[in-house]
């Protein structure tokens, strides 16, 4: 008898196999516990994929939105400090370069390592002598949900990060000691230099290793402090388009006189690369899990082989072809797969869009903090769904479940009525 095939009877006949107990020959258990390993293991590979990408796109969003895309320094090295000389011309090189087609933003800056010191504690902090104007031009510092205090007082004090403010437990109009090393020179010496800063500004923009070490200074301040009137030490540059910062490299060179050019790619590429790669690694690694709790499909389709031996050998009598008997083994355990994975899809998705709530409840609870922004830098566990990945897992966990189930359905059709019969 010939049929179309993945006829209507053909379908009825699988469901039945599939809802049938153990006793009644069915492997109902078993498919609830390869349908179960499916879903998990779908759900798994979706979740870890969007927390991996949340954290690489939050990363680099926090690194544009508070670090410099390029940071240009002077090409006269000082073997002495270590480090580039200051810029003395510092004023026609950010106009220069602020001209270059695709620069929105051109600010000199001081910057130097000190020590800060409130309340009976200390701490290094890293200062960053910047203007106002420039200063709120920067997005997560002028976040008003990201901050206290009043930026247009900046001129007057200086900005802290939150996590400079919890280390030296300092609140808007505290003041906070500043000692740099590098100080006026006396003929005994150069002397520390000691300052007390008002604090008008307290910003927070959610990478620890930032919060917890920066502060802001006025440009002029910063220059009086440092002893470097009249110089800035690098020029901090904003572009439209951060992906393509390499490829401005060499007109951004030329604009500031040959100076050296340091992308954000520079600094944090190898970091980024190796996310990536741990990714990837990551999506192979829970492929394979799919494909072991995808295995139990196979096992079940064997026992129910084995246990439909007589209806096998019946339908075969009946007129049905092999194609019909593979294709209802075939049904039984492609419903296993495709049911698995759209659960796995539904947790999975729903699991990494709450993920943040979920932590703040599991930390609510067990009064932990389950995520250490001081090794993770960001503070809190951040998670990007993106539809080419859910669909690369929804595709790998349906081929494999469809893929494995091809060969229980072939030993099956292959099944002679005779045999199966022979002593019934």
């Amino acid at each position: 008898m010939s049929t179309r095939p993945f006829a209507a009877f053909e379908w009825s006949i699988a469901w039945r196999y599939l809802r049938a107990r153990r006793k009644e020959g069915g492997i109902s258990v078993i498919a609830w516990y390869a349908l179960i390993g499916v879903m998990l293991g779908v759900a798994a590979l979706i979740v870890v994929q969007a927390v991996m990408i949340g954290f690489r796109e939050e990363f680099t969003d926090r690194i544009l939105g508070i670090n410099a895309h390029v940071t240009i320094y002077s090409a006269d090295y000082d073997l002495d400090t270590n480090r580039a000389r200051a810029f003395s011309d510092y004023t026609d090189i950010t106009k220069a370069v602020a001209s270059v087609d695709g620069v929105t933003r051109a600010a000199p800056i001081i910057s130097a390592q000190v020590m800060a010191s409130a309340n009976g504690q200390n701490t290094g902090v890293q200062i960053f002598g910047e203007a106002m104007a420039d200063l709120k031009s920067l997005p997560l510092i002028a976040n008003p949900e990201s901050f206290s205090g009043d930026i247009e007082a900046y001129d007057d004090g200086v900005a802290i990060g939150s996590g400079v403010a919890r280390a030296l437990n300092l609140r808007v109009g505290d003041f906070v000691q500043l000692i740099s090393p590098d100080g006026a020179a006396t003929p005994f010496g150069t002397t520390p230099r000691i300052n007390d800063y008002e604090v008008v500004y307290i910003f927070r923009v959610g990478r620890a290793d930032i919060d917890r070490t920066r502060i802001y200074m006025p440009f002029i301040e910063a220059q009086s402090f440092f002893n470097k009137e009249g110089l800035a030490d690098e020029i901090e540059v904003m572009v439209s388009d951060p992906q393509t910062v390499d490829e401005m490299r060499d007109s951004l060179r030329d604009a500031a006189g040959g100076a050296l050019v340091w992308t954000w790619r520079d600094a944090n590429g190898a970091f980024l690369s190796a996310l990536d790669t741990e990714r990837r690694v990551m999506f192979i690694i829970l492929s394979l899990v799919v494909l072991i709790a995808a295995m139990n499909i196979i096992s079940g389709l064997v026992m129910l082989v084995k246990n439909k031996g007589r209806d096998i050998g019946i339908l075969r009598t009946m007129g049905l072809t092999q194609g019909s008997i593979m294709r209802i083994f075939f049904i039984c355990g492609s419903l296993i797969g495709i049911i698995g994975t759209l659960m796995g899809l539904a947790l999975g998705t729903s699991f990494a869009y709450f993920i943040a709530d979920l932590q703040m409840f599991l930390e609510w609870v067990t009064g932990n903090q389950l995520w250490n922004p001081e090794i993770k830098y960001l503070t809190e566990i951040p998670a990007r769904l993106r539809w080419e990945d859910v669909l690369a897992t929804v595709v790998i966990s349906l081929g494999l479940s469809l893929t494995i189930t091809i060969i229980p359905a072939r030993n099956a059709a292959k099944l002679s009525p005779v045999e199966a019969l022979r002593y019934e």
